[in-house]
C-alpha cells in the first residue's frame, strides 16, 4: 500500500503547477493533502477511481486539509474532537478495517511565537486522539507538523534553535509523541540520513542549495513499524515549497 502526504501551499496554484500530472504518477492508495486554502466549490479535482474528502477552514483562503482515497473507507471524522482547533480545517480522519489514516495540519508557531501556546495545546489534544485512536486499531499520522525534530532534521540547527518550528517546545512535544507509543516512518529506516528535507523558503536559491527543514511526517503505532517498507521524501517535485513524503506499508 503506497501513500503520499503533501503541502501543497495552495491547491489551486499548485493545480497549476503540474500537481495532477505528479497525482497520476504517484499512483497511491491514499493521497493526502494540507494548507489547501481554499472553500467548497472553489475547485473540481477530476480524480478517477478516487473518493475525495475535504475540511475547510471557517476563514477564507486559510489551513484546509483533504484526503484522496481509492477504498471506501467505513467512517470519515473531520477535526480532533475540539471546539478550539476544529474551526480551522486541520484535520481528517478515514476509517479502514486494519487502520486508521490521520491526516493533520498542524498550527505554526509565528515567527514571534505569537501562536506557540495555542500550538502546544493542539499538540496535547492530538496526542489525546492519536492515543484514542490506538486503543482500537493502528494510526498512520501524516500531514505538515510543522517542526523539525532533532538537528539532523533542518540545515542549520544552531542559528534557529529557538525559532518557530525548531523550539525546545515543539521539539519536545513531538518527543511525548514517539514516546507514547509511535514511530517515524522515515527515521526508522533511515536513522542517519542527512540532508533530505521537505520544506525550503521562498528566498534566492534556497531550495537550489538544499537548505532546507524536514517538517512532513508519516508517523506510525508502533505495532505497524514492521510494516514499514519504505519512506522517502520527493525532494525534486516541485509546485510548492514543501515536497511530498510517501510512505509504502506491507499490509
Amino acid at each position: 500500500m503506497k501513500l503520499v502526504s503533501w503541502n501543497v501551499n495552495g491547491i489551486r496554484a499548485c493545480a497549476r503547477k503540474g500537481f495532477l500530472d505528479f497525482f497520476k504518477e504517484a499512483d497511491a492508495d491514499l493521497f493526502c493533502i494540507q494548507e489547501t486554502k481554499l472553500q467548497e466549490g472553489q475547485i473540481s479535482l477530476e480524480l478517477e477511481g478516487y473518493h475525495q474528502f475535504w475540511n475547510y477552514a471557517e476563514k477564507k483562503g486559510y489551513s484546509g486539509t483533504a484526503i484522496f482515497s481509492r477504498q471506501k473507507p467505513l467512517s470519515v471524522k473531520y477535526g480532533i474532537g475540539s471546539a478550539e482547533h476544529d474551526h480551522e480545517g486541520r484535520a481528517i480522519t478515514l476509517e479502514f478495517e486494519k487502520f486508521y489514516l490521520v491526516n493533520v495540519y498542524t498550527p505554526n508557531s509565528q515567527r514571534d511565537l505569537a501562536r506557540l501556546g495555542y500550538r502546544l495545546a493542539w499538540e496535547d489534544k492530538l496526542k489525546e486522539y492519536l492515543l484514542e485512536l490506538d486503543e482500537t486499531k493502528p494510526v498512520i499520522l501524516c500531514g505538515d507538523l510543522n517542526v523539525a525534530h532533532n538537528e539532523i532534521d533542518l540545515k542549520n540547527p544552531k542559528p534557529n534553535r529557538g525559532n518557530s518550528g525548531f523550539t525546545e517546545e515543539e521539539r519536545g512535544k513531538m518527543t511525548e509523541l514517539l514516546a507514547s507509543g509511535f514511530v517515524d516512518s522515515f527515521r526508522h529506516l533511515h536513522p542517519e540520513a542527512k540532508d533530505v528535507y521537505t520544506w525550503w523558503s521562498y528566498m534566492n536559491k534556497v531550495r537550489e542549495k538544499n537548505i532546507g527543514w524536514r517538517i512532513d511526517y508519516f508517523i506510525v503505532s508502533e505495532k505497524l513499524a514492521p510494516a514499514i517498507k519504505e519512506a522517502g521524501a520527493e525532494c525534486f517535485v516541485m509546485g510548492s515549497d514543501h515536497c511530498p513524503v510517501t510512505l509504502e506499508l506491507s499490509l
